[in-house]
């Protein structure tokens, strides 16, 4: 008998009509990936999906402005956006890439391209980064210029629909309060074009990341901030026993 996958969300906190409001839209994106014959080994289902056109993504968020004025990143470490790291390296910038589901006690890796054991493309893959880069505790992370974030979907306003697990907004919250991320800080995304969505489509919450830059094969779309974005801090009251228990910084942390 086939397993079916675990939801991301099965241990998220929050409203749960909001949580299936999300879900139903995820599968909604995942299953027009599939129908379009756009996705990468595995499957769009239940991750970040790998697209046809990632590259020619990553191609064109190196051209834009602020991505030549950016020294250092941090990344998401999903594949459609390992172009975005590979370029990243191969162009001298730094890069912290977060430990897959944040599964560390320095739960960051840091990528010099000075200082690489492969090929700017073999170090900027999960497994390559174990032999490239050194693991970093938060509190040792530097600010960045651009943070590269993976999308299930986008909205036309900002909107970030992640897998549903909660990783990525914890990431966020964990580098703005080690001073990595701060206001002004630029949030960037590659994705297929399936994938953006109108303004509105996304329901949103104080704790979820905004996009600035949405990147996709054919455009550039620049989002402009509306000044209501609280996004960066830990809601401990969303998160479960289970989520906390399964992240040893967190676990760490916890103060409740």
């Amino acid at each position: 008998m086939t397993r079916r996958p675990r939801r991301h969300d099965a241990d998220a906190g929050g409203d749960r009509d909001l949580l299936e409001r999300k879900a139903a839209l995820r599968r909604q994106i995942w299953d027009a990936l599939s129908a379009a014959g756009v996705t990468r080994f595995p499957g769009a289902h239940h991750r970040i999906s790998n697209f046809v056109g990632a590259e020619a993504a990553a191609r064109r968020l190196r051209e834009t402005d602020e991505w030549q004025a950016a020294a250092t990143l941090k990344a998401n470490p999903d594949s459609p956006q390992w172009p975005v790291r590979q370029r990243a390296l191969e162009d001298g910038k730094i890069v912290y890439m977060a430990v897959p589901r944040l599964a560390g006690d320095d739960p960051f890796f840091l990528l010099d391209p000075d200082h690489l054991a492969d090929t700017p493309r073999k170090a900027s893959s999960i497994r390559g980064a174990e032999a490239s880069a050194r693991t970093v505790a938060v509190e040792d992370l530097e600010p960045v210029d651009l943070v590269v974030t993976g999308c299930v979907a986008v909205g036309e306003d900002g909107t970030r629909l992640g897998k549903g697990g909660g990783f990525s907004d914890l990431e966020f919250a964990l580098a703005c309060e080690a001073g990595m991320i701060g206001p002004q800080t630029l949030v960037a995304t590659t994705v297929h074009e399936l994938q953006v969505l109108p303004a509105g489509a996304i329901p949103r919450t104080a704790h979820d990341v905004r996009v600035d830059l949405v990147v996709t094969p054919d455009r550039v779309l620049r989002v402009p901030r509306d000044g209501d974005w609280t996004a960066g801090r830990i809601d401990w009251d969303e998160l479960t026993d289970d989520k906390i228990a399964a992240i040893p910084l967190l676990s760490r942390l916890d103060s409740r």
